[in-house]
Formats: C-alpha cells, structure tokens, sequence
C-alpha cells in the first residue's frame, strides 16, 4: 500500500495579473495603493493540480493544505485557495511586511520557512508555482528542495502519480519534453501549461469562509527572516523606440553599428 499523499501547496499575494505595475513617483517602491491584489497564476495552477490529483486518486489523497508568508491580507490569497478547494491554510504571519512599503520576502527565507513548516506537518508532496509574477525570481522550489534533500521536477506541464507511490512529471525543454519520476517525497513546480484552474462559485467562496486558517509566526519555526538583500531604486523600463526598413545587408549592419548592437 502506497502513503497517503499529504499535500502542501505554498501560495502568494500578488498584485493582480491584468494590472501594470507602476513605480512611485520616489522611484524606490512600487505602487500599491488602489491596487488590486489576488492570488499568483502560477500558484492557482498549483492548487488545482493538487486538487485534480486528490479527484482522481481519492484513496490516495489525505489532505491539501495551503501556506502563505507574508502580511495579513495573504489571507485573501488563502481564501481563494481554499474556495477552490483546499482542506485547510495556515498563515506565517512575518512582523515588517507591508505592500505599501514593497518590504517582502526574499525566496531563501521564504523556503526556510516552508521547510521548517513541513518538517512540523509531515507533508510528503509539496507543489508550488514556479515564479511569482511580483518578482519573477523562480527560485524558491529550488531551495526548498535544497533545504528538504528531496527530488525535485521543476516547471511540470503533466503530474502523475502511480498506486506504488511514483511520481512523474513531464517538462518542456528546449529539444521537446522530458519524463522524470521519483518516490515520494518530492518538490514540484508547475508551468503553465499544467491545467487550467477551476471557476470558483458562490456558493464554494461562502464554504471557505468556514474552514480551518491557523496562524503561525517565523518565531514558532525558529526561523529567521531578515532580508540579505536592499533594494537601491526602481525604474520603469524604457520606451520602445520605433523600428525602421533596410534596403539591404549593409544598411542593416550600419544601423547595427549605429546603435551599438555590433
């Protein structure tokens, strides 16, 4: 008989996709008043996923908790984790956060919290997005792997997981796609090409209101989150400068050199 699968899925709060993050007129934050947040893309798909495994291999599946580190309101990002369908949530509530002030977490003390969180639950399946969209930094499964000594399957675009308790993820690499499997325990990041995350109902929002949201502090992990990195100042990218028609091989190398790409 396989273990039970018990699933942890670390989550974020974000600055919600469809909006154009600005920087302020300080040019050291970027802007959060007035700006909707909601739960990272790539998290969702894995929420998803570990939901859509618990469907499909219901004898299988013993729980799917959500964690989040950050301030309060990382409890909406868990709320709407738990109206997909999630058992349970806990919040690592970490004192100096603050969206207004862009003060957050950097990846390595988020895993350490992650890890230390684990080892508390015995968790032996952590799925996790494979970047938020706030940093891009696409390096927290990584280190979380690192810190577990467990296998790892980065950037999943297939899961599956057998009756002998192999799982298999199949990734997208540059020559096509590759196959790795492993025993559990394991670490997986998911792409996007992995699922399409589930419309959430009324009626499954209202029901997450009423299930289980513990509270935890760095301090309760003995982990330390103070940041190793400061950041100097922000910018916004330049402006795209319009493009121009060549008549030939050597007025685009000219115009190469023009601009100093060559």
């Amino acid at each position: 008989m396989p273990p039970r699968l018990n699933i942890i899925v670390p989550v974020k709060r974000v600055i919600d996709y469809a909006i154009k993050p600005r920087v302020n007129s300080a040019k050291n934050i970027v802007e959060t008043n007035g700006v909707k947040f909601s739960l990272n893309p790539f998290c969702e798909i894995a929420v998803e996923e570990a939901i859509r495994l618990r469907e499909s291999k219901k004898d299988l599946v013993e729980s799917i908790t959500l964690v989040s580190a950050g301030s309060a309101k990382a409890q909406d990002a868990l709320r709407s984790g738990l109206a997909m369908g999630a058992d349970k949530a806990t919040l690592i509530e970490c004192p100096g956060i603050d969206d207004a002030k862009s003060l957050s977490l950097e990846p390595l003390a988020v895993a350490k919290l992650l890890k230390a969180y684990i080892d508390k639950e015995g968790a032996n399946l952590v799925i996790l997005g494979k970047q938020a969209i706030d940093d891009d930094s696409n390096q927290t499964g990584q280190m979380l792997a690192g810190l577990l000594n467990w296998p790892q399957a980065t950037n999943a675009s297939n899961v599956a997981v057998d009756d002998d308790g192999i799982v298999s993820v199949t990734r997208e690499v540059d020559g096509g796609s590759e196959t790795l499997s492993a025993p559990l325990p394991i670490v997986i990041t998911t792409d996007l090409r992995l699922n399409v995350p589930r419309y959430t109902k009324l009626q499954d929002i209202m029901k997450a209101k009423k299930k289980k949201t513990d509270k935890l502090t760095p301090s309760d992990l003995g982990v330390d989150i103070a940041p190793r990195l400061e950041v100097v100042s922000l910018s916004d990218p330049p402006k795209r400068l319009g493009g121009s028609k060549v008549d030939s091989v050597d007025s685009l190398i000219s115009k190469l050199k023009d601009v100093g790409a060559i």
